[in-house]
């Protein structure tokens, strides 16, 4: 498996830098969603993700789950307060290597009747990333759509 490329220093901080986009994150294979309810409580679950042009997609697919799609604790949060958080992250033993992209952003659900033209395409960018997808029947399934509003690379340094 490829080693997803590693962000560097914010372009705050290094003005040679160009500013990380989406497709740095796409190159991650597992990330982490934050969402919280309307008191602030908040839940973090992996995802599996694929990112477009302007957006990042995760379905929520057949794998087994307790309750409903509709009523697991992330579609509910963010139907209630659409600010998200998506960590994508690099990790080895060799600390002075670590890295992560913080995505922050707002979120929705995504069915199918509604947005046809953008589900199809969120569900093709899915199944080309992730082969187990190819076999899953995802049509119908909830799609969670996350529009950036901000990326926040970092990487460790020496003497990390």
């Amino acid at each position: 498996m490829k080693t997803p490329p590693v962000p560097r220093s914010s372009p705050a901080s290094d003005p040679s830098r160009s500013p990380v986009d989406l497709q740095e994150v796409d190159g991650y294979r597992v990330a982490r969603l934050a969402t919280a309810d309307t008191r602030g409580k908040p839940l973090v679950v992996p995802i599996c993700f694929a990112c477009g042009k302007d957006a990042i997609y995760s379905v929520l697919d057949e794998k087994p789950k307790r309750v409903a799609a509709s009523r697991l604790r992330r579609v509910r949060n963010i139907q209630a307060n659409p600010q998200v958080c998506l960590l994508v992250d690099h990790y080895e033993e060799d600390w002075s290597r670590l890295a992560y992209i913080l995505v922050e952003g707002i979120a929705e659900v995504l069915t199918e009747p509604t947005e046809r033209t953008e589900y199809a395409e969120a569900l093709r960018l899915l199944r080309e990333k992730y082969p187990q997808y190819r076999a899953m029947r995802l049509e119908g399934r909830p799609v969670i759509k996350i529009s950036p509003r901000r990326l926040i690379p970092w990487k460790a340094g020496p003497g990390c």
